[in-house]
């Protein structure tokens, strides 16, 4: 059984288009379950129309109190009674072999609970843009070919891969995904079920555009803004504290991950450490002297250690940074 799992919050803009796309799919769904999250528009009219011109279950659901995305999602995945759940945005655009893409992926790799794609990015008037998800957050081929290794949370650890507008998973792992974290910035509930499965090599991904992808002024999460340009002059004369301040936030990032997976059971140990090598190899980052000579023995040693390596970066990019900025 195929569910679909979709969150509402005044979509009437776009949401016409996504539930079409749904009901265009190749492999039909079974049932599609909606959360509303106390929306004032028209959605839920959009929906009930759309009801009526469907063979599929259409179940809504109407939250008596907004509960935010992360955990509205939380909701509406359990409420799906499917085996296989996919995850819905109200604003994107489904491609018709989608949902059996997917399926079909899935019961392939019975070892794997979740499987995500790339996808094509259009703007608020469906237009298509000329890069993809996927090049929007540097999933390249290399990344690819480390994630198939076994290296998926090294990467995860560091960054964004996991857009939840593609992602499938099986309903069975869901007692162990469940709750989402609450009200942290850098853990929606997208990151924490690629990052959870990942630490056990149990998501796998697509590499087929699968999905419109919409970017829009009003959605409520979505690719964030690329960051501020630094020239190589700048790098020379800016403040310290301007070097040192992406660092401390990705720092703080890997300490939340950190106190959310302490007590969790079955994660492999040597992966947690990996996440503690990674954040103290951060401290000493952030900490470097503000003298350049001072710097060279702590980050030689960091080199040496191999703490330097990122899966998806040049290193060496980092460290010479770490010794002339």
């Amino acid at each position: 059984m195929i569910s679909v799992a979709l969150c509402v919050y005044n979509g009437e803009k776009f949401l016409a288009e996504q539930l079409a796309s749904i009901q265009a799919q190749t492999l039909p769904v079974d049932e599609v379950v909606i959360c509303d999250d106390c929306s004032t528009d028209n959605s839920i009219k959009i929906i009930e129309e759309f009801s009526k011109k469907v063979s599929f279950e259409i179940f809504i659901n109407l939250n008596d109190r907004q509960l935010g995305s992360t955990k509205n999602f939380e909701k509406c995945l359990s409420l799906c009674k499917g085996d296989i759940i996919f995850l819905c945005d109200q604003d994107d655009y489904w491609h018709p072999e989608k949902v059996a893409k997917q399926v079909q992926y899935l019961t392939e790799n019975p070892d794997k609970e979740a499987v995500f794609s790339d996808g094509g990015i259009m703007d608020g008037n469906s237009e298509r843009q000329e890069n993809t998800m996927w090049d929007a957050i540097m999933f390249d081929y290399k990344a690819q070919q480390n994630w198939k290794s076994g290296k998926a949370y090294q990467i995860l650890y560091r960054g964004y891969v996991v857009t939840g507008a593609t992602l499938a998973i099986r309903s069975r792992i869901l007692p162990k995904l469940i709750p989402f974290p609450d009200g942290i910035k850098t853990m929606i509930h997208d990151s924490w079920i690629a990052l959870l499965l990942s630490l056990n090599n149990q998501i796998g991904f697509v590499e087929e555009k699968l999905i419109n992808y919409r970017i829009h002024a009003n959605q409520q999460v979505g690719f964030g803004k690329p960051g501020k340009f630094v020239s190589f002059q700048e790098r020379f004369s800016r403040p310290r504290s301007e070097k040192i301040a992406p660092i401390q936030k990705e720092w703080e990032k890997l300490e939340t991950i950190y106190q959310l997976l302490k007590d969790k059971p079955d994660i492999p140990s040597e992966k947690m450490a990996d996440l503690i090598t990674l954040k103290n190899h951060l401290a000493i980052r952030k900490q470097l002297p503000q003298n350049r000579l001072f710097r060279i023995l702590p980050v030689m040693k960091e080199l040496f250690a191999g703490n330097y390596y990122d899966p998806q970066k040049d290193w060496w990019k980092t460290l010479l940074g770490d010794l002339v900025e």
